[in-house]
């Protein structure tokens, strides 16, 4: 509806001030409600509410301790835990930009030609002329390997999801499912679920919250 249509049933005045802006302003229900659909903010705000209740303390007193969890779920996780992520973003980024040149580039086709194919080089050299051209020569041996990997990697996200549907966690379910037990352990006087659902839904790298 727009805001004319709705005139007569928009909210009061004093409904909107009372509309929570942060997880803070927020009731338990909604809080678990919005925590519950794997939001950090939420998930961080049940921890420090946690802690209140546990350590019967005021709200700033909690976010001290919380500071303290978040820092150590930050630090349990080093560069060696994402190597296989690091590996594949370093490879997936540079074979999208080597495969341009392989593909339509004519001294890099020539190149790659001469030293790894040895195909005929096209008789015409006007066939040579366009990149298209190029592209359509260096197509008879670059279509293989590109359509084999994107099969292989099409085969790998099926893979990937049946793991899931079997209940079986990738390695970033496993390593989340790892820091998330050191955490409990490191803690050992507040709710495992609470601690392990905040820690999971932190991200591998510089959480934020």
């Amino acid at each position: 509806l727009s805001c004319q249509q709705a005139t007569a049933k928009g909210p009061s005045l004093d409904m909107a001030r009372a509309m929570p802006l942060s997880c803070q302003q927020m009731d338990n229900t909604s809080l678990m409600c919005l925590a519950a659909m794997d939001n950090l903010e939420a998930r961080a705000e049940v921890v420090r509410r946690h802690i209140m209740d546990v350590d019967n303390v005021s709200y700033a007193e909690a976010c001290e301790t919380y500071k303290e969890i978040r820092d150590f779920n930050r630090s349990t996780l080093g560069v060696a835990h994402t190597i296989p992520y690091r590996i594949a973003i370093a490879t997936a980024t540079a074979a999208a930009f080597v495969s341009i040149p392989l593909c339509f580039h004519l001294p890099t086709v020539e190149f790659f030609n001469a030293n790894f194919v040895n195909l005929e080089v096209p008789p015409d050299p006007e066939s040579l002329r366009t990149w298209l051209g190029v592209g359509a020569w260096s197509w008879e041996w670059m279509e293989p390997p590109l359509g084999q990997l994107s099969f292989m990697i099409l085969c790998l996200q099926v893979a990937r999801n049946q793991l899931g549907t079997i209940g079986h966690k990738p390695y970033g379910g496993i390593i989340r499912q790892w820091r998330a037990r050191k955490l409990i352990k490191q803690f050992p006087r507040f709710d495992e679920t609470i601690l392990s659902a905040y820690s999971k839904a932190s991200p591998l790298v510089s959480p934020t919250r």
